[in-house]
């Protein structure tokens, strides 16, 4: 091998770390933790209210814990509204 072969291949080597995907930008792993904090508000929403209807929770924890819940609920259809425009407007794309 000559030396400017292997000067690009050593180039090419030093510079693919730069091109691969990395979890920077939160990746699967913000969208697992996102989905995991849903889930928890849920169940707390859900734990608060069975709470109050047998008396051990005050009134004022429960509206809260149904409003956070609702903001949660609302984000969600949010986000799943987005997606399914971004899908139609991929299937909206000339092939």
């Amino acid at each position: 091998m000559d030396i400017k072969a292997l000067s690009a291949i050593q180039k090419y080597a030093a510079s693919k770390p730069a091109t691969e995907p990395t979890d920077a930008a939160g990746g699967m792993s913000g969208i697992k933790a996102a989905f995991s904090d849903f889930a928890s508000t849920l169940a707390r929403g859900e734990q608060t209210a069975t709470s109050a209807m047998v008396g051990d929770a005050d009134p004022h924890a429960l509206v809260t814990a149904l409003a956070q819940t609702e903001l949660v609920v609302e984000t969600a259809v949010t986000v799943r509204n987005k997606v399914v425009e971004a899908y139609q407007e991929i299937l909206r794309m000339p092939v």
